[in-house]
């Protein structure tokens, strides 16, 4: 039995104790006092008739005619006249029958009113005549026993619901410190850190006092780590310099965007290049190199800060490269990136000058081939002198442009004739026992064309509104297969997605449909979303965990440690980049950050897994970190 329900308990039996307990002292001393002004009455009675009967001078038909004029008023059960013998001469009693009419009888049994008889003495100046024995009716005690008894009652209702009144406000105020416990301590077990306002009341407020340190210190422990954590992501990822990504870490990001699925797969990269860096070190002093280098990179960081997952970096000691994926918004042109540097220079009277070479990417081409193109723009705009700018290309022929309207047709089509695919890519656990399917989606945009990878539809589902329909298309394949094999899988939802007031609502009802199959379902989303729309991703979480999906993110890594309220989010599992896990059996610096990263998301209870390992060196690595599983072309199932 919970305690509120114990305390409700005490205080009824405390109130029927109590009611009882006062109505019988109400009912006891109430009949005794009536009965002492029956036996009273019944006295005082006796010697007034015994005085009228003794005015008759012993004449029996007087004295006859007298008790039955006092009987005759209707208060009294019985009248007896007895001779000085003992013999009765007159006798007067009332109908039984009577005495109980006005009161239930089953009162009147329940609670007996005892009428003592009066008696008086007749006499004939100093002869004795006989005596005379009064009782009183009981009926009309019995009858203000019963109308008092009912209005006692009432009032004692009335003082008993209001008295629960006064209960329900008391409890009701001990029961809310108590639920602001229960829910802190519910939300500690879904690792999120709340607070609560400490009660009036001394014990729960010492309670409260307990629970908030607890919270407040497990948030600062957190907040220490993410902060360790953001130290080595920049010690294994950044110039010391200028706060860019070093050559290593700006390769593996070009690297797995010209790889990745997802996206549009296709972008841009810039080379810039400052021109003569040693003869300008020589003019302005090491010292004032190093701003004119830290004021570059604030510039392209400043130009490239609308853009999703640009990624900026430093390859050697003038040579910057700037990566950009095409999205929704426009992408910065190379001539913004050298008016802009232009300008910076020219504030700050610096006689330094740039060049930038650039080429238009596509997913598959090979790494080698781009930064080659690149190369050869920026040798280029270096021949043509200072702030120039020189674009290569890589692939002869155009693509066919197609409007907004034939892409909402086809893939509208695509949907509703359900051409559509999941494949089917394994994550591993330390045993390489598989843990899931990453399931990318494929949609078939022809009736006999090849199944497209998402890099082909993306940008167009974005633009045309259709991706949450794709997303929820996606899931309940998922679903469907899941019912089939039993296996399990993962599939992403894009953080569009989650902009759509329908979408979850709609995911939750697939969901609860197959309750079997969404034990089996892992659900993603990018970590950009928990950076830029939490409140969402939390939503998301709340909604579906309980119908028993998982819910993670997945290419995370660089900005883990900046989502604030990152252990309120509910998540159960986080994927880091490939850009992140790729080389750290050669890295002490990247395995120093991956270690941290998973010993902190371990302390919120999330599991940790690494995507597009291609390497089994970095496997053995990983799993000294620390993480719990893999995924990537090195990935094989055991």
């Amino acid at each position: 039995m919970s305690l509120i329900r114990q305390i409700w308990l005490l205080l009824l039996v405390t109130l029927l104790m109590a009611f009882l307990g006062s109505f019988a002292v109400w009912m006891l001393s109430s009949r005794g006092y009536l009965e002492t002004q029956l036996r009273l009455k019944n006295a005082d009675n006796a010697q007034s008739l015994a005085l009228n009967l003794t005015q008759q001078r012993g004449d029996t038909m007087a004295m006859d005619l007298a008790l039955s004029a006092m009987f005759d008023t209707g208060s009294y059960q019985r009248i007896t006249l007895k001779d000085a013998a003992g013999r009765v001469l007159a006798n007067r009693a009332a109908d039984p029958s009577v005495t109980r009419e006005q009161a239930p009888a089953w009162f009147a049994e329940l609670v007996p009113v005892e009428s003592v008889p009066g008696v008086a003495q007749v006499s004939d100046g100093w002869r004795a005549v006989g005596s005379v024995e009064v009782v009183s009716h009981s009926a009309f005690a019995h009858a203000q026993l019963w109308q008092g008894s009912m209005k006692t009652a009432g009032l004692l209702t009335l003082l008993g619901a209001l008295a629960c009144v006064v209960a329900t406000l008391g409890v009701n105020g001990i029961r809310k410190p108590l639920n602001a416990t229960v829910s802190q301590a519910r939300a500690l077990m879904e690792r999120r850190f709340v607070t609560v306002v400490e009660p009036r009341v001394p014990e729960l407020a010492q309670l409260s006092q307990a629970m908030n340190a607890v919270v407040l210190r497990m948030k600062s422990v957190f907040e220490e780590q993410a902060g360790q954590v953001e130290l080595l992501r920049q010690q294994a990822h950044c110039d010391p310099l200028t706060g860019l990504s070093h050559r290593r870490h700006f390769m593996a990001q070009l690297g797995a965007a010209l790889s990745s699925e997802e996206g549009s797969g296709d972008g841009v990269i810039y080379l810039i290049r400052i021109s003569d860096l040693a003869g300008i070190n020589r003019l302005l002093g090491h010292r004032q190199t190093d701003v004119l280098l830290q004021r570059l990179a604030r510039v392209l960081t400043e130009e490239s800060a609308g853009v999703p997952g640009a990624a900026m970096g430093r390859l050697n000691g003038g040579d910057f490269a700037v990566c950009l994926m095409s999205s929704h918004v426009p992408l910065p042109q190379a001539e913004h990136y050298a008016d802009a540097l232009k300008r910076a220079f020219t504030e700050q009277a610096v006689p330094a000058a740039v060049v930038v070479g650039g080429v238009r990417w596509k997913r598959g081409v090979t790494m080698q081939s781009v930064l080659a193109a690149a190369d050869s723009a920026l040798a280029r705009a270096e021949s043509r002198g200072a702030f120039s700018v020189e674009l290569s290309a890589l692939a002869d022929g155009q693509a066919v442009v197609l409007g907004e309207d034939e892409w909402r047709r086809r893939l509208g089509n695509a949907l509703q004739a359900g051409r559509a695919q999941l494949m089917r890519y394994p994550v591993v656990d330390r045993q390489l026992k598989l843990l899931h399917h990453e399931c990318p989606m494929r949609l078939q945009l022809e009736a006999d064309g090849p199944f497209e990878t998402a890099a082909m539809w993306l940008p167009m589902a974005l633009r045309t509104g259709l991706i949450s329909q794709i997303d929820e298309a996606a899931v309940s394949l998922a679903l469907a297969q899941i019912a089939q094999d039993q296996q399990p899988r993962g599939v992403n939802i894009a953080p569009n997605s989650l902009l759509d007031s329908g979408f979850v609502p709609r995911l939750r009802a697939l969901l609860a449909a197959k309750p079997e199959a969404a034990r089996l379902l892992w659900l993603e989303v990018a970590e950009a979303a928990a950076v830029e729309r939490f409140e969402l991703v939390r939503e998301l979480c709340k909604q579906l965990r309980p119908l028993g999906a998982r819910v993670g993110l997945e290419h995370a890594g660089d900005r883990l440690a900046r989502i604030e309220s990152l252990f309120e989010a509910g998540l159960d599992y986080v994927k880091l980049d490939a850009s992140v896990v790729q080389g750290v059996a050669n890295d002490a610096a990247r395995s120093a950050f991956v270690s941290g990263t998973v010993n902190m998301l371990h302390g919120l209870g999330l599991q940790v897994y690494g995507e597009g390992v291609n390497e089994p060196a970095d496997i053995l690595a990983l799993r000294q970190c620390g993480i719990d599983g893999v995924t990537g072309p090195a990935v094989r199932v055991a």
